[in-house]
């Protein structure tokens, strides 16, 4: 197999990926409240947990309007 065959796969997964984190990570700085946890913890776990990490602070830790 070549590795060139995995690219039209993972490029759309790493734009995903990068765009969840950055409006996840977007949406906390503006915000500047979480309902669970601090600021600072959440945006350690959306950048570590690059993929799980945004999708568990929308559901988990955004404080509703």
């Amino acid at each position: 197999m070549h590795a060139l065959q995995y690219w039209p796969f993972l490029i759309p997964v790493a734009a995903l990926e990068l765009g969840l984190m950055l409006i996840a990570l977007i949406h906390m700085i503006r915000r500047g409240r979480t309902r669970t946890l601090n600021t600072g913890i959440w945006a350690v776990i959306i950048i570590l947990f690059s993929l799980i990490g945004p999708v568990l602070y929308f559901i988990i830790g955004r404080e509703e309007d």
